[in-house]
């Protein structure tokens, strides 16, 4: 039986406020508002401040193409349009085309994506759908370590150990089963457009491994165990369920890795043998624009062979425009202009 004479705890419960109370807490945070809110000021200097930022990119190119068409003007009065393809380079003349350096470029660069592309997807689904787990961080940081080695440790890596290998074993078997399709014909000197596709398709393999891995690893994982619960087998599985979902990604790595390939200088100098000439053969030695810019520019000596070199970089600059041009309706074609969808 309860004790009555303790008596009932008594407990305050919440009271109201006073009305005057209400209105000063309700004033001082309409106050507080109204100071916060009153910031068009930092709206707009913010807002001009990224405007400065996003123009600065289009003003930077801007002023890249006036400087490349201002300081080639002696070369463009000299050749006109024919420079792009005139295939003589006589600085003793004063005689320049562009033809053997723009077919030097495009073909190493082309070259290279078609060792480089293959290669840089499977390992990338090695790394991300069947390697083991303890193994799969140091294939990746070491395939990623390849993108931070300087270009001339290539060139000099290529001179020591892929040209002596090139020029003894592989330049040999291919000349000898073939040399039908006068792709390799020639003698073997090691040297030439072969080691320079070599060498890029090495440069470009991480920066096109390591995008396709991200883009394979954003592939949901319902959409692996659906297609495999469909019967599908593994090689299936990443082909249908993977790579064709990742197959925009994929592209924008090969555009990347062709941008790197285009602009490449000194491992290619090195060992592309630096002779202007248009040749069938990839055993021939050729030139690229970069290559023929680093190697002249400090040599130039006329106004007319500076002007020229000027407009091999113009015409880089270019070449560069229309490949990512294709390149981007490349990937237009590929997902119609939509993103990826989902096929089990």
């Amino acid at each position: 039986m309860a004790n009555r004479a303790l008596g009932a705890p008594r407990l305050k419960g919440p009271q109201p406020l006073p009305e005057q109370a209400v209105a000063a807490q309700s004033k001082a945070q309409a106050d507080t508002l109204i100071k916060a809110g009153d910031s068009r000021l930092a709206d707009r200097a913010f807002f001009f401040a990224m405007l400065a930022c996003a123009l600065s990119v289009i003003a930077i190119v801007v002023l890249i193409v006036y400087e490349l068409v201002t300081k080639s003007n002696l070369s463009w009065h000299a050749f006109g349009l024919k420079f792009f393809f005139r295939s003589e380079w006589d600085p003793v003349n004063d005689q320049y085309g562009a033809l053997p350096f723009v077919y030097g470029t495009l073909v190493s660069s082309a070259l290279a994506l078609l060792i480089a592309v293959p290669l840089a997807v499977g390992v990338a689904a090695y790394i991300t759908e069947m390697s083991p787990r303890w193994l799969r961080g140091a294939l990746a940081f070491t395939t990623e370590l390849l993108a931070a080695i300087p270009s001339v440790i290539y060139g000099l890596w290529a001179i020591f150990v892929l040209v002596p290998l090139l020029r003894q074993y592989v330049q040999p078997f291919l000349a000898r089963y073939f040399g039908w399709t006068t792709l390799f014909d020639g003698p073997p000197y090691g040297i030439g457009m072969l080691a320079a596709g070599i060498i890029l398709a090495i440069m470009v393999v991480p920066i096109i491994s390591s995008i396709t891995r991200e883009v394979m690893t954003a592939v949901p994982q319902q959409q692996r165990e659906a297609v495999l619960a469909l019967g599908a087998t593994r090689w299936e599985m990443i082909r249908t369920g993977v790579l064709r979902n990742a197959r925009a990604g994929i592209a924008g790595g090969v555009i990347l890795g062709l941008g790197r390939a285009l602009g490449e200088t000194m491992a290619v100098t090195m060992v592309i043998g630096n002779r202007p000439e248009i040749a069938k053969s990839l055993f021939a030695p050729g030139y690229t624009m970069a290559s023929v810019i680093a190697n002249e520019f400090s040599e130039a000596t006329g106004d007319v062979y500076l002007s020229a070199l000027v407009e091999v970089g113009l015409a880089l600059f270019i070449v560069t425009i229309i490949v990512n041009i294709l390149a981007q309706f490349l990937v237009w074609t590929v997902t119609r202009g939509t993103p990826a969808r989902s096929h089990a």
